[in-house]
């Protein structure tokens, strides 16, 4: 291994760092998530993913063909198209993509969840999931399906003190000002107040013995925020993969860029099968806003993939940037003002520091660009266009 986790002191917890000197490019490591689940008006819309690894369920061109809202488009230099192989839960048809990930589903979280199974109320697991998608609109950050899928796997644990282990990690840096911040964020001014709502729902749904008080109302708070804290968005594209499988001078081809072209005037962000997970090592990556490394998702599933976007020297922390790249454009006030109400930290990255003496304003240009963000109707209206609703 090219690195190690490494405690850096009480206030910011661990780091990674590198223990060899690290290559521009290279692969760092590879992690499959301890949880993972796709987004729930991602799933509504039709994004057809695999339940367990959200590898994308369309072909490339039956993907660009939905999203685009033509059915007749073809895409270019896509002469080899690989059939997607689809296998169904025989109780409730659940998809996946191999027998494989329907077993490992079923060995995780899903013979709990499985409508024939008659361990759980499907009524109220879809309640709840419209109650969730009534107070969290695309873009999606979070699903409270993760929490329920999180419960039915220590449910199903044949050893649940090491489960209970592992999500203590999670927590370690969770503290109980945390809890009302994160849940307030993932919620927003109108629905802040309805946790309560939702873990009556939970409760009611799965049962709370045997949780160690996971599911009281401060275990609740605690779970919202262990999961805002630490959770990373996963993407996976048919498109993406086909995408990255041309060479740069195929990428560039105005048939291939028409195609973006037409898909952005379509579905615009809304490109992927989105969903969110929580990776036992990823989780100790530190944010810095001129970052070394990268998250990628090159395999086209739940697999997260860390890349080298420097060369890195030996006993250099290996940060990634917890901004998308527009928000990292910004001034170091705007991005402090998002790291603090997403992640309730103060950045003291040396990008920051250098930047120390500007003035803490935000700038016309940087408000008009948070004013210009899509709205919850607007989005959902992007959905139910792609949808052809």
């Amino acid at each position: 291994m090219s690195f190690s986790v490494r405690k850096i002191d009480e206030e910011k917890g661990r780091g990674i760092f590198a223990d060899c000197k690290i290559q521009k490019k290279d692969t760092i490591f590879e992690e499959d998530p301890f949880v993972s689940c796709q987004f729930s008006w991602n799933k509504l819309y039709k994004y057809m993913a695999c339940d367990y690894c959200m590898k994308s369920l369309e072909t490339a061109e039956e993907m660009c063909r939905r999203l685009s809202n033509d059915p007749d488009i073809e895409l270019p230099l896509h002469m080899f198209p690989q059939p997607i192989d689809i296998v169904v839960c025989d109780g409730c048809q659940e998809v996946y993509c191999s027998v494989e990930c329907r077993d490992l589903a079923a060995k995780l979280y899903h013979h709990l969840l499985c409508r024939a199974n008659g361990l759980i109320d499907i009524d109220g697991l879809n309640q709840l999931d419209q109650t969730w998608r009534e107070m969290h609109y695309p873009p999606e950050t979070a699903t409270i399906n993760i929490i329920v899928r999180l419960i039915a796997m220590y449910k199903q644990a044949d050893d649940k003190e090491e489960f209970s282990q592992i999500l203590n990690e999670f927590c370690r840096n969770t503290t109980n000002e945390a809890c009302p911040s994160i849940s307030h964020q993932l919620l927003g001014d109108q629905f802040a107040d309805k946790l309560v709502v939702l873990r009556e729902q939970v409760v009611q749904l799965i049962g709370d013995e045997g949780l160690h008080g996971w599911l009281n109302m401060e275990g609740f708070k605690h779970l919202f925020a262990l999961f805002g804290q630490n959770q990373q968005g996963v993407g996976s594209s048919s498109i993406s993969q086909w995408h990255n499988s041309l060479s740069e001078q195929e990428q560039n081809d105005p048939a291939v860029v028409r195609i973006y072209t037409k898909l952005d005037k379509e579905a615009g962000e809304f490109l992927n099968c989105e969903g969110a997970a929580l990776y036992k090592l990823q989780s100790k990556c530190n944010h810095s806003c001129k970052p070394n490394a990268e998250i990628r998702f090159d395999h086209g599933t739940h697999r997260l993939t860390l890349k080298a976007i420097e060369d890195i020297e030996a006993d250099e922390e290996i940060c990634i940037s917890y901004l998308n790249e527009c928000q990292l454009e910004s001034g170091r006030h705007t991005r402090q003002k998002i790291l603090m109400e997403n992640y309730l930290f103060f950045c003291d990255c040396p990008w920051c520091e250098a930047q120390s003496l500007d003035p803490d304003i935000t700038s016309e240009e940087e408000d008009s660009s948070e004013e210009s963000d899509m709205s919850d109707s607007s989005s959902i209206e992007m959905y139910r266009r792609i949808d052809n609703i």
